[in-house]
């Protein structure tokens, strides 16, 4: 496993790193979350990533136990906050109020004293930007955060938030959190150049897009059973991907794949990875063994001929 440095701050993370949204205390159980993050840690992932909205704080529950047995300085711990945790007015968004007590909340369901990386898992208009940002700088100072960063914000958002935090001399946000892959590039436009400029770290989510990389699904055939497309609890964010056109893409890339001795989850990964930018890719995984072979994406180096032909396929018409 080879690690980055989150952004231009001083925390280095795996390039490869565990998330828990749709899995634990869901489909998988504590045995299961358990032998799965075993895994990663063994095979060298030390950023575990999760919220306190999965699954109403279960995964944050889980993911905490599980990784209870070890050193806590040895891995680094994300949770996010601005999701509705309640039914009250002040049980969602980004106010001084809610930080600090879904902060609390986080670090009593994760069994810790500090949050690594404390991220506003998405922008919120009805609170002053300020105010956010103070609130975070406030639980840095105190220890509970070590780190803050923002997730699916877009590009004038961030760059509000680094002006701000700027003029008022706050703790600065180190990363984002944003929806990136083969498939779905939306972010290369503005994005990605900005939080480059301003030396933020990518720690991207749904990278496979949604499982799709994976090849694993054919155009025109059903989705095989047993996978995430065919289970109706689990599909809900796949649509946009199930294309044949997507599809047609994916079996195309298969060859490049082939071509260098990998799959085409590590050829996916590895193409996100060009980027400096991009500190860390977050993998979902039911299985021990999915972990293992994404985990071999960390240190690929794709050639300049790989990803010319990687962009004339991306790019194409269908």
């Amino acid at each position: 496993m080879q690690y980055r440095r989150l952004g231009t701050c001083g925390l280095k993370v795996s390039e490869i790193s565990l998330g828990s949204w749709l899995t634990y205390g869901g489909s998988i159980d504590q045995d299961q979350a358990e032998a799965i993050i075993d895994q990663a840690y063994e095979l060298g992932i030390n950023f575990f990533d999760t919220a306190n909205v999965y699954h109403e704080g279960a995964a944050e529950e889980i993911v905490g136990k599980a990784l209870a047995k070890y050193e806590r300085s040895s891995y680094v711990l994300a949770t996010k906050v601005y999701f509705e945790m309640g039914e009250g007015p002040n049980d969602r968004g980004l106010s001084r109020k809610h930080i600090i007590e879904q902060c609390e909340a986080s670090l009593k369901r994760l069994g810790t004293d500090y949050i690594d990386l404390y991220q506003c898992h998405r922008y919120d208009s009805e609170a002053p930007l300020e105010e956010t940002l103070r609130a975070l700088d406030d639980l840095v100072t105190q220890g509970k955060v070590l780190y803050v960063g923002v997730s699916s914000w877009e590009a004038n958002h961030i760059a509000d938030a680094v002006h701000t935090a700027r003029q008022c001399n706050l703790d600065r946000i180190v990363s984002n959190q944003p929806h990136y892959n083969m498939l779905d590039r939306s972010i290369e436009k503005d994005v990605l150049p900005l939080c480059e400029q301003e030396g933020i770290g990518q720690v991207v989510y749904c990278p496979l897009a949604q499982g799709v990389l994976t090849g694993k699904y054919k155009p025109g055939a059903p989705a095989p059973e047993g996978t995430r497309a065919s289970d109706a609890s689990t599909n809900m964010f796949m649509e946009s991907f199930m294309q044949d056109h997507y599809l047609r893409k994916v079996k195309r890339l298969h060859s490049i794949a082939d071509r260098n001795g990998i799959s085409m989850p590590q050829l996916a990964l590895a193409w996100i990875l060009r980027y400096g930018i991009i500190s860390s890719c977050i993998i979902g995984a039911t299985r021990p063994e999915q972990v293992i072979e994404n985990s071999k994406a960390s240190g690929v180096k794709l050639s300049p001929e790989d990803l010319k032909e990687i962009e004339l396929i991306l790019k194409e018409e269908t």
